[in-house]
Parts: C-alpha cells; sequence; structure tokens
C-alpha cells in the first residue's frame, strides 16, 4: 500500500488525465504527497483510492487564470504539466492549451521557485510542422525552456494503454463496422509505448534520473505501422475486418466534416500528423535521451493489448478464447 512518507509534495496539472491516473499512482507508491490540479476537482476524487487517506488531493487549477494555477503550484518541491488536448474545441485551442497554457504554467512555478519540473510533449513536436497540433507542442516546450532552462520534456509516441483513445476507439469501430480506415494507405510508423512505462518515467525524472534541461524520447520496444496497429488490434480481439486503404487526400475531405461533431473520429490536423512517423529519433538515441537512459525496459504491445482489449471481443470479455473470429 502507498504511504505519504516523504512530506514531499508534487502538483500535477492534467492530473486525472489518461496519463495523470497512471502517473498519480507511481507517485503515490514513492510516497510522494500529490496534488492533482484540474478544472473540475469533483471529477478527480477516483484518484484519491490510489493513496494513503490525505496523500492525493485534487485541486482546482485553471490555465486561463494565473491565479488558480499558483494556488496549485504554491509550496510544492515539484510540478509536472500534462495538459494537452488532441482536437481543439471552443476556447480549448492547440494554442491556448499547449503553448500559452504551457508559458503559464512554467513561468508561475518559475516565479513560485520551482525547479524540478517535467513537461508532457509528444514526439514529432516541431514548430516547422504541417500539423498545428506538432507545431503548437513545439513551441509549448520552447516557452517552458524559456521560464525553466533545467526542465526535462518528455516526448513519448503514441501511448496505449487501458483508458487509451487508439486502440480503444478502433476497437469500438471494429465492433459495428465491416472495415477499418488505413488513412494514407496505412504505412505511418509508430513506436507504442505503454502509459505505465511513461508514467515512471516522468517518476524517475522527478527523482533527478534524468539530465536537467533535456528532451527525452519514449517509444515501445515494437515499431510497427498503422496497418500493423489494426492487425495487432482485430488478432486480439478475434475479428475479420477489411483494411480499407483510405488516400491522404479523401482522409482529409472526410476529416473536414468528421471535426465538426463534439468529439470527431478523425480531423484535418490528425491526417497532417499521419504523413510523418512516430517514432524515437536517431539523435535521440544517440544522445541517449530514451527509456534506457532511466533504466526502463518497456512493455511490448503483445503483453499489455490482451489486458484490456478484452471487451471488443466478440461475445464480451467473458468470452472464451477458443472461439472462432467473426
Amino acid at each position: 500500500m502507498a504511504r505519504a512518507i516523504n512530506d514531499k509534495i508534487v502538483t500535477i496539472l492534467g492530473g486525472s488525465g489518461f496519463v495523470g491516473r497512471h502517473l498519480v499512482r507511481a507517485l503515490a507508491l514513492r510516497g510522494y504527497r500529490i496534488r492533482a490540479a484540474v478544472r473540475r476537482p469533483d471529477l478527480a476524487e477516483h484518484l484519491q483510492p490510489l493513496g494513503v487517506v490525505g496523500q492525493i488531493m485534487p485541486v482546482q487549477a485553471n490555465l486561463r487564470y494565473k491565479a488558480s494555477v499558483a494556488r496549485a503550484i504554491e509550496g510544492s518541491d515539484a510540478v509536472i504539466n500534462l495538459v494537452g488536448i488532441l482536437h481543439e474545441s471552443g476556447k480549448q485551442t492547440f494554442e491556448a492549451v499547449h503553448v500559452e497554457g504551457a508559458k503559464l504554467i512554467a513561468e508561475t512555478a518559475a516565479e513560485l521557485g520551482v525547479t524540478n519540473y517535467v513537461h508532457l510533449s509528444a514526439i514529432g513536436a516541431d514548430v516547422n510542422s504541417p500539423s498545428i497540433y506538432a507545431q503548437t507542442k513545439a513551441k509549448g516546450e520552447n516557452a517552458v525552456f524559456e521560464a525553466l532552462p533545467d526542465a526535462v520534456v518528455i516526448r513519448p509516441s503514441i501511448i496505449f494503454g487501458p483508458e487509451d483513445d487508439f486502440f480503444n476507439r478502433f476497437g469500438a469501430m471494429a465492433q459495428v463496422s465491416p472495415a477499418l480506415p488505413l488513412i494514407g494507405g496505412g504505412h505511418t510508423r509508430f513506436q507504442p509505448v505503454f502509459v505505465g512505462d511513461v508514467a515512471e518515467a516522468i517518476a524517475r525524472s522527478i527523482e533527478g534520473k534524468t539530465q536537467p534541461g533535456r528532451i527525452y524520447e519514449l517509444g515501445g520496444p515494437d515499431i510497427v505501422t498503422f496497418r500493423e496497429c489494426l492487425e495487432k488490434l482485430l488478432h486480439n480481439i478475434r475479428r475479420r475486418r477489411m483494411l480499407v486503404n483510405l488516400p491522404f487526400s479523401i482522409a482529409r475531405m472526410n476529416a473536414s466534416i468528421l471535426q465538426l461533431l463534439p468529439n470527431p473520429l478523425l480531423t484535418v490536423d490528425q491526417v497532417e500528423l499521419l504523413k510523418r512517423d512516430n517514432v524515437v529519433s536517431e539523435f535521440a538515441r544517440e544522445e541517449g535521451s530514451t527509456f534506457d537512459a532511466m533504466g526502463i525496459d518497456p512493455a511490448s504491445m503483445d503483453a499489455i493489448l490482451p489486458t484490456y482489449l478484452d471487451k471488443f471481443l466478440p461475445h464480451g470479455q467473458y468470452d472464451a478464447r477458443k472461439t472462432e473470429a467473426v
């Protein structure tokens, strides 16, 4: 059981999200006192059972109001920014969240004397990218380093795990659709990384096991194409579905309509992202800015996917494994 034994306070902006809940668990097991800073603390109470009584406290923070961010950070020994969005909605734009939000958090932490700081970004962050998501991720990194030169930036490839937005989305699609789309022919390469390993990397960074002022790129042991990801999904859920090539031009047209939905299956910006591989760079490997530097042996997709994709089996999670694919 987790025990609050070291009295150090870590504030996690975006602590109730996909990566956040795994990170909270990893830090709670190390004995940290944790503030999960979110817009709606009442929706973050699910985090509290991950530690002992009083160890994990949801607090309110809104990136549009510096005072609320300052209240959440004040007195912290370390700050972690996990806030990010996959698509824009209303005032939640890439510029507002990835750039202005990241800048506000880093500058506030610097003003309050916090130097132990980790910022979650993404592989592919590039100010010259045609994707606004990737552009703003890079701009956010620059803003963080300008305020806190010794900050550590973590760039994962696509993250998979029980609550992921990739395998769960296509798994749900496979339940009702006879075909799955291979955007751009399905040739884009990924290096999927388990959320638990990303959380462990961030926790070790907080413990000083990374070099300050450095960007770390995290990828799992498997480099796979979009097509291979969907094939692994279908194998695990024992369903036969056609994989249909969808050229980027057609995908872009479809996305221009789909992105008007509240929770779009695809956006034009995501189509742009898929035009580039999403794997750990040769530079990061040569520099030693990967899992290896942290002493982490990342889990494979084959080890993790069967543990949470069973809900997409033909007859649900209690489906007998001997049944035929449908």
